[in-house]
């Protein structure tokens, strides 16, 4: 039997281009926001959201970069509308 690897077509689905979503900020965070560079820290009963982004660059994966979910809308929502 042969084995593939993943970089071969059919042996992986994954998208390889941009894209963004909404989660909540979660305690011990230590992200700082590549809009205003100010920490996204977590807020006991504030209930504050934050924009992940995986970063694809030529179709290979980059970077993280993190966001207030306020921020992103600012900077113009640069991956597309954040998933939920």
């Amino acid at each position: 039997m042969r084995r593939r690897s993943a970089d071969h077509h059919g042996v992986a689905n994954t998208m390889m281009t941009s894209r963004a979503v909404e989660r909540p900020i979660e305690a011990g965070n230590s992200a700082i926001c590549a809009h205003c560079g100010e920490p996204v820290k977590f807020v006991a009963r504030a209930h504050l959201r934050q924009v992940i982004a995986n970063v694809y660059v030529d179709g290979t994966w980059t970077r993280v970069e993190h966001y207030h979910a306020e921020c992103y809308g600012s900077a113009g929502a640069p991956y597309g509308e954040a998933a939920s």
